[in-house]
């Protein structure tokens, strides 16, 4: 509604309870508005008796043909006109109470509430005023990260060979890593994933939330999310510095049982800390040159240390 502003209620900066008065706008419009609206309701319900005992008396009379049919027919219009003259002027009494209603401006949440934007006496209206303030929540918290088109891929390309499997119901954990590298304690769980791409990034957006009782993460803060659940089954992980790249592939130098090296294209697919996951070319059991791989060359006789 437009109306001046009359005064603040809250303390800029304080957290605010959801239900809390925030602003008050002068009511007097608004109860004048109201007082109006209540006076014309009466004035139909009255006119509404009127017409009622008016169809009563004519009833009997056009039975006994003492009236003519477009009598009765009047009197039952003039009824249902003020029925309906009734119901408009109860719409009217509400309107006017929710206007009366919008004079107080209560918090729609708990959080911690910024600077008031509108200053006391501002006359202000919904279209041009803007926003009076911003109430911030804290507790639960939500993080949003993306997830990129490629990325999203080359997972269910994974999946679908058998080399990773997500969490039941993609229930996974996530852990949040502040500006300075300390872990936030509280874990999260995903709530929300945007169905569609942006056009612009390629990415879709995903969301975690996090109980924050101590408001310990705060709107607009950068941080860093670790998604963690899924599992690789029967993976295979190497050694970085053990791995070479070649022309056409990367490969490793592996011993048989003579220790003589072979040399062996694999696939490689994800760095997990100095590792590095082998997704093809490996099995379980083989030995792998680690240390001074770019030394060795088919078939010499090595020795291991």
């Amino acid at each position: 509604v437009d109306g001046f502003l009359e005064r603040r209620l809250y303390d800029e900066g304080a957290l605010v309870k959801e239900g809390q008065v925030l602003f008050v706008m002068d009511r007097k419009p608004f109860e004048a508005a109201l007082q109006s609206a209540k006076g014309a309701l009466a004035q139909q319900q009255a006119r509404l008796l009127v017409t009622k005992q008016n169809l009563a008396r004519v009833i009997p009379l056009a039975a006994q043909n003492a009236l003519s049919k477009k009598d009765l027919d009047d009197a039952t219009g003039n009824e249902k006109q003020a029925e309906a003259a009734v119901i408009a002027a109860q719409g009217e009494v509400r309107t006017a109470e929710l206007n009366l209603s919008y004079c107080t401006i209560r918090s729609p949440l708990k959080g911690l509430s910024s600077f008031a934007r509108v200053q006391d006496g501002s006359y202000v209206t919904p279209t041009q005023s803007g926003l009076l303030t911003y109430v911030y929540q804290l507790d639960p918290m939500w993080v949003n990260f993306s997830i990129s088109e490629n990325e999203l891929l080359r997972y269910r390309e994974q999946i679908t060979k058998g080399l990773l499997r997500f969490p039941p119901d993609n229930k996974f954990d996530v852990t949040v890593i502040q500006a300075d590298g300390s872990i936030y304690p509280e874990k999260g769980r995903i709530d929300f994933t945007n169905p569609a791409f942006s056009q612009q990034t390629g990415t879709f957006l995903v969301r975690a939330t996090f109980s924050n009782p101590n408001g310990t993460l705060r709107p607009g803060q950068f941080v860093r999310a670790k998604v963690s659940g899924a599992v690789r089954p029967n993976a295979i992980l190497v050694p970085q510095r053990a791995v070479l790249q070649g022309a056409k592939s990367h490969f490793v130098w592996v011993l048989d049982q003579d220790s003589k090296p072979h040399q062996r294209v694999i696939d490689v697919g994800d760095w997990h800390g100095d590792d590095w996951f082998v997704n093809e070319g490996l099995k379980a059991g083989e030995r792998v040159v680690v240390d001074g791989a770019i030394r060795v060359s088919s078939d010499a006789q090595i020795k291991v240390v």
